[in-house]
Parts: C-alpha cells; structure tokens; sequence
C-alpha cells in the first residue's frame, strides 16, 4: 500500500491517541495531498517542522500497529468474509463453514492469547 494510504488507513484505527495538531497536519498531507512546503504556510510552521511532526505521527502509528495489530486483523476478517459470501454464492457451504471457523478461530486464539490464556 502507498505510504499516505498507509498512513490515513493507520490513522483510522489510532487516531485517538494523536493531537488535533497531528490529525490536521496528518489530513493534510495524506488526504488532500499537500506538500510538506503547502502544510507549512498553511500552518505557519517551517517545513522541517512539518517533516519532523509526521515522522513522529508515522512512527506513532506504525509502532501502534506493530503492536496491537488492529488494522491487520480488520484487513483479515474484512478478506475472510469476503472470501465467505463468494463460497455461498458459489453454494459452497462447506467452503464458507471452513473460512468462518477459521476466522472464529483466528479471533478466539488471539483474545485468549491476549487475556493470557
């Protein structure tokens, strides 16, 4: 995925543990595709403080990735149900009761991996 793709998709999931500040300037750059010169004026900040703000909000977010997952877990079940609905317009029952249960297993071992146990 493109790293500002990347980087909105991320901020969906994390978003509430950045500043407004970072949230703004996050949009800016990923959403309405502003340059780092462009956020600058628009911020009235300097360019390097622009550059050195989304390096620490990327990093932010990928470390919070790394982490706890969220993001690669929702991109998983949003393929497994999709993967499921095709098995049952195929009428393939069996199929589509493989993937769910793999998909339930997959969730189930991590919360219990989660709460330790």
């Amino acid at each position: 995925m493109e790293r500002k793709v990347e980087l909105a998709y991320l901020a969906a999931f994390y978003g509430g543990v950045l500043t407004e500040h970072q949230k703004e300037v996050l949009a800016m750059y990923c959403e309405e595709d502003m340059s780092l010169g462009e956020i600058a004026g628009e911020t009235g900040v300097s360019r390097q403080s622009v550059y050195n703000l989304l390096s620490r909000t990327s990093e932010k977010l990928f470390h919070l990735e790394e982490a706890l997952g969220m993001a690669w877990r929702f991109r998983r079940m949003q393929e497994g149900m999709e993967a499921c609905l095709h098995a049952l317009e195929d009428s393939d029952i069996p199929g589509a009761t493989r993937l769910l249960r793999s998909l339930m297993d997959d969730n189930l071992g991590e919360e219990n991996t989660d709460q330790g146990v």
